[in-house]
């Protein structure tokens, strides 16, 4: 029967359900409707069985393995969705959980866990993983005797505190008794062949005794997790070529920012998105520095190399496939041990003097400085996988349809006597065509979403390039009539140079979709003023959208704005609530759990 013809008495449901259920249909498309349709399956399947997240086997159920999850882009989130479907195709049952989602008392339940875990920033864990992060140290974290765990990793060995979250994880679940039975593997940003590794090494480990457990309760295998999202073909291992159409500056001449509009065509693709996911984009290399590079190194750029099981020339490598501007310190010792230079040998038994080595420079700068003779393999082999950057995404397809736009800060400083550019702001920028085909695939972000309900408020922090994921929320909030109420804060230095998509902003304003904007530009007068001192001077007004429903959202800058907004919203708790540091850090803490403070930081 279909949907349309569907009234109360021909199902369980009640004539305002039936009409609810039509609403919500009727917006959306074919993948969220499949979506929608294997998340209510699952649902009713584990109500059927007594499933609840976190809960241990019932007699006569299969021992479990229990998968935690922190991911902050979506990359644990894969790893841990492929160890689960490793797992099931050896018979396994798999219980496969978001850490946001997960009770840290049902820790005392568990026997077998695996836990797969991104770190970001100053080694801080994923904003879905901060609570049970939080809760292991804790008195009240529970004696985990007999529980037998494994650890993944994920990070960027550029950052100092790599991997600390993982490791924070093993140890503390250590502390509190649980036996590790296969070594923690801490992966960089090119993981995807050792995690298959660790994955493989991992389930040798637990197979044993979840199959002695399995055949002991005689139980049926059952896995719980999230539904299956029907994918689109175009990954990040399987990117979409995708047109550029439109790049243009959106700051002014005498800005200094230089800010581009960036419109990428869809069309062809499967490629779908919501509103806070983000698009990964491959970009090349600056073809006059690749050269560059080769005559330092004396290397002919036609030679052979080998990448994985693909031959290429050099050139090309150097050009479409590897690292060439982010400078990390697997490179500086692998190239110092590759040209015997003695300064970049010192630095390998220094970690401090390491960190202050590569922060100014870019892979570029450490080849220029110290050229050697090399042979075409050697160097590729000093040089991981150029990695995709990821962007919030500024669009709605509500708005767009099969398009993407973006809003990125092209990345410029001058280094050692020259010009310097990041690899994919300055691709897109400087280099690359209106016309040329770019490499893309969308990145789900789950920790980032409007509310579901139309009605609830909802407040948007986004400073600078931040404002990227506002933008499209605004065209997703406008396309679906939502009735909620709408609060901007942006930030940059200039008023007439730097009110990046003013005319939309207050095209909004006027129809009403935006209820309040406030606005800082911080050089515009003789005190620097900030998006944190905008939510200062609105205290009152904040706090009573927060105590009314409202849904706040954090974008752009992590190491200080969001911090800074992070202490003004505590501030403001403090002051219109009269609860204490402690109590108001707990109020945010409370909104976060219900989704209702989300933060896409970087």
């Amino acid at each position: 029967m279909l949907l349309g013809q569907l009234n109360a008495l021909a199902s369980p449901l009640s004539q305002e359900q039936v009409q609810k259920l039509q609403g919500l249909v009727a917006e959306l498309n074919p993948i969220q409707q499949a979506w929608v349709s294997g998340y209510l399956a699952a649902n009713a399947n584990t109500a059927n069985l007594g499933g609840v997240v976190g809960a241990a086997p019932s007699a006569g159920e299969a021992a479990a393995l229990t998968i935690l999850y922190g991911s902050q882009t979506g990359n644990s989130k894969g790893v841990a969705t492929k160890l689960k479907e490793q797992a099931e195709s050896r018979g396994l049952a798999v219980k496969l959980v978001s850490m946001s989602d997960y009770k840290p008392t049902a820790l005392k339940k568990e026997k077998f866990l695996t836990v797969v875990v991104s770190t970001y920033g100053e080694g801080e864990p994923p904003e879905d993983a901060e609570t049970l992060h939080e809760f292991l140290a804790t008195k009240k974290a529970p004696k985990l005797d007999g529980v037998k765990i494994a650890v993944i990793g994920l990070g960027d060995s550029s950052y100092e505190f790599f991997c600390q979250t993982a490791k924070d994880f093993e140890e503390r679940l250590n502390k509190l008794g649980a036996e590790t039975i296969y070594q923690r593997a801490d992966l960089d940003v090119d993981y995807d062949d050792e995690a298959a590794t660790w994955i493989t090494g991992a389930l040798d480990a637990f197979e044993p005794d979840l199959k002695a457990q399995q055949g002991a309760t005689g139980g049926q295998v059952v896995s719980f997790g999230a539904p299956a999202i029907a994918a689109s073909q175009y990954t990040k291992q399987n990117p979409f070529a995708a047109e550029l159409s439109l790049v243009q500056k959106i700051t002014g001449r005498d800005s200094t920012k230089d800010v581009r509009h960036v419109e990428i065509s869809l069309e062809g693709s499967d490629i779908t998105y919501t509103p806070g996911d983000s698009l990964g984009v491959y970009f090349l290399n600056d073809e006059a520095l690749v050269d560059e590079v080769l005559t330092l190194t004396q290397i002919d750029g036609a030679t052979s190399v080998k990448l994985g099981d693909v031959e290429l020339s050099v050139r090309d490598a150097l050009i479409e496939k590897l690292e060439l501007t982010q400078s990390y310190p697997g490179f500086v010792e692998k190239y110092a041990i590759a040209t015997g230079t003695p300064e970049l040998l010192k630095l390998v038994e220094d970690k401090a003097a390491m960190r202050e080595y590569i922060e100014p420079r870019q892979i570029f700068d450490v080849i220029r400085q110290n050229p050697a003779v090399l042979e075409a393999q050697t160097l590729v082999d000093c040089l991981r996988k150029l990695q995709a950057r990821l962007y919030s995404i500024a669009s709605s397809q509500a708005e767009v349809e099969d398009e993407v736009h973006l809003t990125i800060g092209l990345v410029e400083f001058d280094a050692f006597g020259s010009e310097h550019l990041g690899g994919c702001s300055g691709y897109l920028a400087r280099r690359a065509e209106e016309g040329c085909k770019v490499k893309v695939f969308s990145e789900h972000n789950d920790n980032f979403r409007l509310p579901a309900n139309d009605e609830t408020p909802v407040i948007m922090v986004g400073p600078g390039t931040g404002i990227a994921p506002f933008r499209a929320f605004l065209q997703e909030r406008d396309a679906r009539e939502a009735s909620g109420k709408n609060w901007l804060f942006f930030g940059n230095p200039h008023f007439t140079q730097d009110f990046l998509y003013q005319v939309e902003i207050q095209g909004y304003l006027k129809s009403g979709l935006l209820s309040q904007v406030d606005v800082a530009f911080s050089r515009d007068q003789a005190e620097k003023v900030y998006v944190q001192d905008k939510l200062r001077s609105n205290s009152k007004a904040v706090f009573e959208w927060l105590e009314a429903g409202a849904h706040f959202y954090i974008c752009g800058d992590a190491n200080r704005m969001a911090k800074d907004v992070h202490q003004a919203l505590v501030d403001i708790i403090k002051e219109n609530s009269g609860k204490n540091d402690e109590d108001a850090e707990q109020y945010l803490k409370d909104l976060r759990s219900a989704n209702r403070y989300q933060k896409d930081v970087y």
